[in-house]
């Protein structure tokens, strides 16, 4: 359960949501050598994980949490290299987007992220998986992505936030959105991760665009300079925009998160005798 008592009503307003979420249908089944997962999130409604599960099953695996325009089969190209670095992916889906059932929201993209995790953990555990695993989000996917961070941390070992969203309102503000309509004062009323990042305390990863369009870069030095981490660090990517890091650098991102999810090895704590993840 969230650690926080946070609630989203004002970002899940109809007129808002229409913005910040694109969903689109799609029913590309699984390349080979990946697999989907199908997780129930509400009655009725069920979100898709899309793994890429690669050998041996001791190496890290990297839930994704996606941007707001993707789906999971945008990443079926993606999975494959991670696995050639040496990781495991996850690729987690919304509601309303690809095969997923419902409407999505604020609320839900938070909430369902919960159950998501727990959902993929136990699928690792029954494949034998003992390596750890390092929650990623990408652009909108920061925000479930942080929210697990801030509340989930026993069950995670380490954080990946590419594009990731700071403050709320200079990011409503950029995509057209009158703040003030929608009675959005201040980040009380908005996503808080700035609020969230501060308090993970496990290895911390920062990826942003030189030119990101959508989320300007002084996003992630904000976001930087507040991590609650003892291990931090920050990448900006020359010359790259919002929407072609990888494009920008190939195989050295791959590598870039293979080398940080080593580190994430390397500062791992034993579980206390008697305490849960």
């Amino acid at each position: 359960m969230p650690s926080l008592a946070l609630t989203y009503d004002k970002l899940d307003q109809p007129g808002l949501l229409r913005v910040l979420f694109h969903p689109r249908p799609d029913w590309t089944p699984p390349p080979p050598g990946a697999v989907d997962q199908n997780i129930p999130v509400a009655p009725g409604v069920e979100v898709t994980a899309r793994l890429f599960l690669g050998a041996p099953l001791d190496q890290p695996a990297l839930l994704f949490f996606h941007g707001n325009g993707e789906v999971v089969a945008d990443y079926d190209e993606i999975g494959p290299a991670f696995n050639e670095v040496g990781l495991h992916f996850i690729v987690a889906e919304y509601r309303g987007y690809g095969k997923s059932g419902g409407t999505p929201t604020v609320t839900a993209l938070v909430n369902d992220a919960h159950r998501v995790l727990a959902a993929v953990r136990e699928r690792l555990k029954a494949a034998g998986h003992t390596g750890h695993l390092v929650v990623m989000g990408r652009s909108l996917g920061s925000v479930p992505a942080l929210d697990l961070a801030a509340s989930a941390e026993p069950a995670i070992d380490g954080l990946v936030i590419e594009s990731g969203i700071g403050h709320t309102i200079p990011f409503l503000l950029g995509l057209g959105i009158e703040v003030a309509e929608y009675g959005i004062a201040s980040e009380a009323d908005g996503f808080k991760n700035v609020q969230k990042i501060a308090l993970f305390r496990k290895p911390t990863y920062i990826l942003h665009a030189q030119h990101d369009e959508v989320i300007p870069v002084v996003s992630a030095e904000l976001l930087q300079v507040e991590c609650g981490a003892h291990s931090k660090e920050f990448q900006m990517v020359p010359g790259a925009g919002h929407n072609n890091i990888i494009a920008c650098v190939g195989k050295l991102y791959f590598q870039a998160i293979k080398q940080f999810t080593r580190k994430v090895g390397q500062t791992r704590r034993p579980r206390r005798p008697g305490v849960r993840s």
